[in-house]
């Protein structure tokens, strides 16, 4: 099995349909991994007839008041054409796993879930979630975005969105520090944090995450120095490379080149309210940015930038990112309600390009994706050249303890900030302890 999946750039012209001038994103999933289950709940949900009735729908989006419209815009639209009540459950994103997790295996949930493709081996492992192979066939589903919706096989999703997570700058700011050209390796970019700091007002040059609920954007970087972070089924977190990604880190942390207790809803605001002048995202923050600045023309000034790299001639580094909608078993036709609207939220035109308009994030069917309304995306092409084209999975979300191991790392990494442990300490104990967690 490969480790650590690239998006080549054929599959990305194939997922995006836009041509070279306006890719959009794209992305896959590995499969594979132990602990989740051979086959879904039951056989899998038909496309038969089935009376629409009542049912669940959970998502973090429901609590961030930028995504929160769009979503309950969608939610309407299927009560009104379906005539059905729609119960939601919502949750932080950064609770939001954890207390899914803890509801499906209580059988306290079920019904359809807005939920990460990084969590899917994670669920897929306690057996309730439905194979919904039927309902995505012939729905115009791009290739890689079905793959990113599936675990062992195992179509357990409707692709909603698939695409990265990268940096994305503020040009006005770029440009009174004086840089004109985003720099391309890691120690150019520490010098251009160095002019932005030097702009004074309480710039924070990089907001990047350095809270440990959101520590697993260092992962990324630990690749950008040169670690695999799994190989051969064994977790090389500890090596040279990583070590020295996170001396790195702890080196910007104390020059305040990056700022404390900064997760990416912190980012978002900083960079929001132009205090800071580069961050980590996907997509999805465009919105959440321009609607909470002060600054009317933000969405014109921003940019995104290939993450540097350690020296010239290596391939920029970014993280394959996307949702999906799952269905979790429980009664006959809701379930199969919940996979109903799961499919139409998904992949019909009128409803899937009514949530880009509000939420700017790429589609996963190719009519969609070939629609004037996401060609005409400057920003989401760029996005897709500069950061997507270059994209991988994280190793780690093929094992159903991702999310432990993930924490536990990240809780290593914030122990080197504060000054608790060494680098080479901290990373040695994080390597081993995730290795524990593999099994």
């Amino acid at each position: 099995m490969s480790e650590n999946l690239s998006v080549s750039r054929r599959q990305l012209l194939q997922f995006a349909g836009l041509g070279a001038a306006g890719l959009l994103l794209a992305g896959c999933m590995p499969s594979g991994g132990s602990g989740a289950p051979s086959a879904s709940p039951g056989s899998g949900l038909g496309a038969g007839d089935f009376t629409a009735t009542d049912f669940s729908f959970a998502s973090w989006s429901l609590t961030e008041e930028a995504a929160a419209p769009a979503i309950r815009a969608i939610l309407d639209g299927y009560k009104k054409k379906s005539d059905v009540g729609i119960t939601e459950v919502s949750f932080p994103y950064n609770e939001y796993f954890k207390q899914l997790m803890l509801q499906v295996r209580g059988g306290q949930f079920s019904g359809a879930a807005h939920v990460d493709v990084a969590w899917l081996a994670s669920l897929a492992a306690l057996g309730k979630l439905e194979d919904v192979s039927a309902l995505t066939k012939d729905r115009g589903y791009t290739a890689s975005a079905l793959e990113a919706a599936q675990y062992d096989g195992i179509q357990y999703g409707f692709p909603w969105t698939i695409g990265a997570i990268g940096l994305v700058t503020n040009s006005e700011i770029m440009e009174k520090s004086g840089v004109s050209e985003f720099p391309t390796t890691v120690d150019d970019f520490e010098g251009t944090l160095k002019k932005l700091k030097g702009l004074g007002g309480g710039l924070i040059p990089y907001a990047a995450s350095t809270k440990a609920a959101q520590l697993k954007d260092i992962l990324i970087w630990m690749q950008t120095f040169g670690s695999d972070l799994v190989k051969d089924g064994e977790v090389t977190i500890g090596d040279d490379a990583s070590i020295e990604a996170v001396s790195w880190y702890k080196s910007l942390y104390d020059q305040g080149l990056i700022a404390a207790d900064v997760d990416r809803f912190d980012a978002r605001s900083l960079f929001a309210q132009g205090r800071a002048a580069i961050y980590d995202d996907a997509p999805v923050g465009r919105g959440a940015v321009t609607k909470d600045s002060p600054d009317p023309d933000l969405a014109s000034k921003l940019v995104a930038e290939s993450r540097p790299v350690l020296k010239k001639g290596d391939t920029p580094r970014a993280l394959v990112w996307g949702g999906a909608i799952v269905v979790v078993g429980g009664e006959g036709d809701s379930t199969r309600t919940a996979a109903d609207f799961g499919q139409w939220a998904t992949s019909d035109l009128d409803a899937v390009l009514a949530d880009y308009e509000l939420r700017g994030l790429p589609p996963a069917t190719e009519e969609a994706q070939t629609a004037d309304v996401v060609k005409a995306d400057a920003f989401g092409a760029r996005f897709a050249e500069k950061i997507t084209a270059t994209a991988t999975t994280n190793p780690f979300w093929q094992y159903p303890q991702y999310a432990q191991i993930e924490t536990t790392i990240a809780d290593k990494v914030q122990a080197v900030l504060v000054g608790q442990q060494s680098p080479k300490d901290a990373m040695t104990e994080a390597g081993a302890a995730a290795q524990k967690l593999l099994g």
